[in-house]
């Protein structure tokens, strides 16, 4: 590029545009899988007591319907990331679309048990695909908003548990099961109707060297929006490298050399995985990992006590001997009221997020939270049970949506997909094993030891937090990696 022409940056680009038409836009299409991810997760809260009646099952035997999901995701979400680093983001969402949808779908006609087992696992394969998205949407905002966006966005996972805690509370009773599963597979249906519509991401094509479908791109959202692009062309961030010297303010990642630039070349899926834990990535990624874990297992053990400790099947004598009733006497009631605390979970972490910042929102909710579980290590009165798991859930959903911001502002371009989708496959480990701890300590009359451990691991997961080497508030994304593992503010390298 020749000195005195002008240029500009997809962050500088995007700045410009500002936040407009398209976004809202992508918002909406990435929200409509957020939404379908939710409740799809959300009614495994009420299939699992259904089927338990229907065909006879063990705790253990109920609990794995869930966990089973959560192992589909767990793969779902490597094996995606690195499909949409490899191949594009579009490629990697719509082949997520159409499994979660088909498999969600024909899961409402399952026969038996071991069926049910295995479509719902592939509905979690298709759910893995969720980080992709997550990607996809964040790479379309401008850096200064971003993380208020990002929680606008986390608000459609909000949406979609009340949906469901909603639609369950008028189908279950009537309808069954079986219909639940049909009607929640249909958000999923909407990804493939709208399909066509979505391009791809800018930061994406640049990192393949396509700086001509990049710009064209930008140049459609500047009109969607309304505004116009920087004059000059677009160049990529080693162009901007050689221009001039990059700053703590502008930067998550240093990019002071071009030998480190991350590219998914033909050497295949190790080379990604390796360069996540590389040393200048591997105290972030494997922070990140405990800190996923931590919330995904928090999150779902919330969700799920919330039905174990208000179904009266799950209510035990001092004597430790478990009452029997119907598995369909779950209190909607109560969890459709606890579905609405994710709302103010919500509000919270966009207060919080930019003003002080990712990690004290992450971690302070995350302590909060322990502190709302804390009675429930003995039995109390269901409305002070119901009033307890509502404030854990407040505080475990803010984190949990601010998690999903910071991750994929950590790490490059190249591996950003893999990066938040591997933290994603490790939260999935959370999900799996939060079950047998929410379902089958408690029908075990156990609650002291499940609520202790779910203290433990939030307890862990927020000090993990505190120890992440930088903030990630207001600056701008990258596609490169610093051979350095500090944040910007040091020259030297270690």
């Amino acid at each position: 590029m020749e000195e005195g022409n002008p240029s500009f940056t997809v962050d500088e680009a995007l700045v410009g545009i500002g936040f407009g038409k398209f976004q809202l836009y992508v918002l909406a299409y990435a929200g409509m899988a957020w939404v379908a991810e939710a409740m799809e997760m959300m009614l495994l809260s009420f299939v699992g007591p259904a089927v338990q009646s229907l065909w006879n099952l063990s705790a253990r035997e109920e609990s794995l319907i869930t966990s089973v999901v959560f192992a589909g995701m767990l793969i779902g979400a490597y094996s995606w990331g690195i499909v949409a680093d490899k191949h594009g983001r579009r490629k990697g969402f719509i082949i997520t679309a159409v499994v979660t949808f088909l498999a969600g779908f024909l899961s409402s006609f399952a026969p038996n048990y071991m069926s049910l087992i295995v479509l719902r696992c592939l509905v979690g394969l298709g759910l893995g695909g969720g980080p992709v998205l997550v990607s996809w949407y964040l790479e379309f905002i401008p850096a200064p908003n971003r993380g208020t966006w990002m929680i606008v966005f986390s608000a459609f996972w909000t949406v979609g548990t009340i949906f469901e805690a909603s639609l369950a509370w008028l189908i279950m009773p009537s309808l069954g099961w079986r219909w639940l599963l049909a009607l929640s597979s249909v958000p999923s249906s909407l990804l493939l109707v709208f399909y066509r519509w979505t391009p791809e991401s800018p930061r994406y094509l640049i990192l393949q060297g396509r700086k001509a479908e990049a710009q064209s791109i930008l140049q459609k959202i500047a009109r969607m929006n309304g505004t116009h692009l920087p004059k000059g062309v677009l160049r990529s961030e080693i162009e901007e490298k050689n221009k001039s010297l990059p700053t703590e303010n502008t930067h998550l990642l240093k990019p002071e050399e071009e030998s480190n630039i991350v590219v998914a070349d033909n050497n295949g899926q190790n080379f990604i995985l390796l360069t996540l834990l590389s040393p200048e990535l591997i105290k972030r990624t494997l922070l990140l990992w405990v800190v996923f874990f931590g919330n995904a297992f928090a999150y779902y053990g919330v969700v799920l006590l919330t039905t174990e400790l208000n179904n009266s099947q799950n209510s035990c004598h001092p004597t430790g001997e478990v009452l029997q009733h119907s598995s369909n006497d779950v209190n909607y009631k109560d969890v459709f009221i606890a579905s609405f605390a994710e709302f103010p979970g919500l509000l919270i972490s966009a207060a919080m997020v930019d003003r002080l910042g990712r990690k004290v929102t992450m971690s302070s909710t995350l302590f909060l939270c322990c502190i709302f579980l804390l009675p429930l290590l003995t039995h109390q009165p269901p409305a002070i049970t119901t009033a307890l798991l509502f404030g854990g859930r407040v505080c475990v959903s803010a984190a949990f949506a601010v998690v999903y911001i910071y991750a994929p502002e950590i790490y490059p371009t190249a591996v950003r997909t893999t990066g938040v989708g591997v933290a994603s496959s490790v939260g999935r480990i959370g999900g799996v094993l939060c079950p047998l701890v929410a379902v089958g300590l408690v029908h075990g009359c156990h609650q002291t030891v499940a609520v202790l451990l779910f203290e433990v691991v939030m307890f862990v997961s927020g000090i993990c937090v505190c120890l992440f080497p930088f903030e990630t508030s207001g600056r701008e994304l990258t596609d490169t990696i610093s051979t350095s593992k500090k944040p910007p503010s040091s020259s030297s390298s270690v």
